[in-house]
């Protein structure tokens, strides 16, 4: 699996920012300006992973999307994904 996101502690600000992106924000844009992730100097991208190296509600996310898809907020024990599959 190949996936980025967008951490944020709370759902409104995971749906607000959902809403920008349906708009047509970028969604690397989006990461890098307000997800709480170190992975938002690149945008988000996490890179490749296999199954049982991320937490089950986000690995669950990630094989819920088709590759492009955009994920409705997820929350783990981190805050709230948006996920962005990419792989």
């Amino acid at each position: 699996m190949k996936a980025s996101h967008i951490l944020v502690e709370t759902i409104e600000q995971a749906n607000e920012l959902k809403q920008k992106i349906t708009e047509g924000a970028s969604f690397a844009g989006v990461a890098q300006a307000y997800s709480k992730c170190p992975s938002k100097e690149n945008g988000g991208d996490l890179g490749e992973f296999g199954p049982g190296m991320m937490v089950k509600p986000f690995e669950d996310g990630v094989l819920a999307l088709d590759i492009g898809g955009i994920s409705e907020p997820v929350q783990t024990q981190f805050g709230y994904h948006l996920i962005h599959r990419t792989g």
